[in-house]
């Protein structure tokens, strides 16, 4: 599907936990400005009249009308009906809140409401790092495709998305793709999350550090220390990035055992890539034990980092040979290199979400006729 030339305009929003972002889309392109307004997260009507109020102002400020509103929002969710259950960071949605069904009957609109590691899977299948790659193996001389895309988001929270042949993999409760509760790698007893979010790179440096500081770093500032742009602990500093690639990698380890896809990664946390990459591709192309202690691959396929220029190359090239048919002359191409590759989002997590969510509305209409 290829919808950069579509004149179909969709409204969008990013919902944050201290903001709600408007925007509105065409030919996966922001037009206009957007319109950022207060989520006010504690307070249902003001939030409900908030997401109104966003919406309304977009479609004044255009010129030609709408034919989806489509949108990333925070789980749990039935999200095929538009329905948003307990939300953490959004405290006044309890019980149930009929979102979807809310913005339809306002605004004569059909309304598709998704997770947004789904998204942001969805945009960079479509329109970014799937396609990437895929036009470097055409460009190579390779014949090997790939179809199939696990997104992964690193920040506040560990999301992820599956992409299935060109199909957003939801699962049958909405529930499809949630890797933040696979087992934590270094503390089984906790989920992924707690080892792969902000505040798991946070809590390791301030763990380990010796160095005092007056309030606790942000990652970012973490990430300065290494660079040498800020005062800290440099010990403390690879560990806590190191600790996330562990995390990180084991657990798309797990998920990639299923999926066998490439993976792309985004979010705040993927801006640190050279200090945690490292790791993560240890993990999986490292071994796991028998009973007897024999070791074998963690994965049946070898993985690439994409962003590193002589691996890219190893990816791209393979192994292929020419082998014979049997009772033939003939001779067919034969690449036995099982291989995915992990790399860095082409569009940027926001815009992503943003074209993820500008696809999969006009995907539906046009499936819907």
């Amino acid at each position: 599907m290829d919808y950069k030339n579509d004149n179909r305009v969709v409204l969008t929003l990013d919902a944050g936990g201290t903001n709600f972002v408007f925007s509105a889309i065409k030919g996966m392109e922001c037009i206009g400005q957007s319109i950022t307004l207060p989520s006010n997260g504690d307070n249902l009507d003001k939030c409900l009249s908030g997401i109104i109020d966003g919406f309304s102002s977009l479609i004044d400020g255009l010129t030609e009308k709408p034919v989806a509103i489509s949108f990333a929002f925070p789980g749990p969710a039935d999200y095929p009906n538009g329905i948003i259950g307990d939300l953490g960071n959004l405290p006044a949605f309890r019980g149930g809140i009929a979102l979807g069904p809310m913005l339809e009957d306002r605004f004569h609109l059909p309304v598709f409401i998704n997770n947004d590691g789904d998204l942001f899977a969805y945009g960079e299948a479509i329109a970014g790092f799937l396609p990437y790659v895929n036009q470097l193996l055409a460009e190579s001389g390779s014949n090997k495709r790939y179809r199939h895309l696990l997104g992964i988001t690193l920040g506040t929270g560990f999301g992820a998305g599956l992409v299935v042949d060109g199909n957003l993999f939801i699962g049958d409760n909405s529930a499809g793709a949630e890797i933040w509760l696979v087992r934590n790698a270094i503390d089984p007893d906790c989920f992924a999350e707690e080892g792969a979010s902000i505040r798991a790179v946070q809590r390791v440096y301030h763990s380990y550090s010796k160095h005092s500081h007056g309030k606790p770093l942000t990652p970012k500032d973490i990430y300065e220390v290494l660079e040498g742009k800020q005062e800290g602990d440099l010990v403390a500093a690879r560990l806590a990035f190191q600790t996330l690639g562990v995390v990180v990698g084991d657990a798309i380890a797990n998920a990639v055992t299923l999926t066998d896809s490439l993976v792309v990664i985004g979010g705040g946390l993927s801006n640190a890539w050279k200090y945690f990459a490292p790791a993560m591709l240890s993990q999986l192309n490292g071994t796991i034990s028998r009973t007897d202690g024999t070791k074998v691959d963690r994965l049946e396929v070898k993985v690439f980092n994409i962003e590193d220029e002589e691996q890219r190359a190893r990816f791209l090239s393979g192994q292929r040979q020419q082998v014979s048919v049997p009772f033939s002359n003939r001779m067919v191409e034969y690449d036995p290199l099982k291989r995915i590759g992990v790399g860095l989002s082409r569009l940027g997590t926001s815009h992503a979400v943003a074209v993820g969510a500008y696809a999969y509305a006009l995907g539906m209409i046009d499936k819907k006729g």
